[in-house]
């Protein structure tokens, strides 16, 4: 677990330090589109995310 805070620590120092914060919303899509894929595998969701499609 304390790997996973490294890498989103550093994430966020480089953010503030390039003051790249237009990168923001790229990682927050990025992380819901991963999200969708871990829960689409689920056969409970599979209608809804086709009706999405």
């Amino acid at each position: 677990m304390t790997g996973r805070q490294g890498v989103i620590s550093q994430l966020w120092y480089f953010l503030r330090a390039r003051k790249a914060w237009w990168l923001v919303p790229f990682l927050i899509l990025l992380g819901l589109a991963s999200l969708l894929v871990i829960f689409s595998q689920s056969s409970a969701l599979s209608p809804f995310i086709y009706a999405l499609i």
